[in-house]
């Protein structure tokens, strides 16, 4: 994996555990979502070039539908010209969306060198959000902060936002999909989407 490629993703503790623990009987469920979402990327990464980015991304595609709501992410990226779209445009939007998050962890997450994932225990609460902290560990340099804003949803706890340090992945999107949304609508907004999609899953 490319600690500099990861730091540009688009489908970020003190005291440490590793992905493969079991979070059955934790107090917080939050933390079960990202013990799956560890060992989900874990195993893509394990299966590094054996397999292509196509490859690696139908195996994360099932991962990210589990562990991300979409269409809250879908909604907050595309901002207020969401609720002038149809209903069918909307699912469009979430379905473009979704297609794009996993092509972006298929790219990003290509290979293994000893990375470990640890998640800090110690869960944030704010407001109706929890806010978890991990760390990708190198076997060499500095280990880089992956923090997580999630959201229950249906029942669960998913995430609404990947933070890398201090920077939001969901505030950068909008940034660039709010304005598209606006000057050209939700059709060609699915289409750039795709379009960069492609561009992930062809390198």
């Amino acid at each position: 994996m490319n600690a500099k490629r990861l730091s540009l993703l688009l489908l970020c503790g003190a005291l440490a555990l590793p992905p493969t623990l079991s979070f059955a009987q934790s107090v917080d469920p939050a933390l079960a979502t990202i013990d799956a979402l560890d060992s989900g990327l874990l195993d893509a990464m394990k299966a590094g070039k054996a397999v292509d980015t196509e490859g690696r991304y139908r195996k994360l595609l099932p991962v990210v539908e589990r562990t991300f709501d979409l269409p809250t992410m879908t909604r907050f990226a595309v901002g207020g010209a969401w609720a002038g779209y149809s209903l069918t445009e909307q699912a469009a939007l979430i379905k473009a969306f979704t297609r794009l998050s996993a092509s972006n962890l298929a790219r990003n997450f290509d290979s293994y060198g000893g990375e470990q994932f640890k998640i800090n225990p110690a869960v944030q609460t704010r407001g109706p959000d929890k806010l978890v902290h991990t760390q990708i560990v190198p076997t060499k340099g500095a280990a880089m902060e992956l923090n997580y804003r999630m959201r229950q949803s249906g029942g669960t706890w998913k995430v609404i936002d990947v933070y890398y340090g201090a920077v939001s992945q969901l505030t950068a999107q909008r940034s660039d999909f709010a304005a598209a949304a606006i000057a050209s609508g939700a059709a060609n907004l699915v289409q750039k989407m795709n379009a960069r999609s492609d561009t992930l899953l062809k390198r």
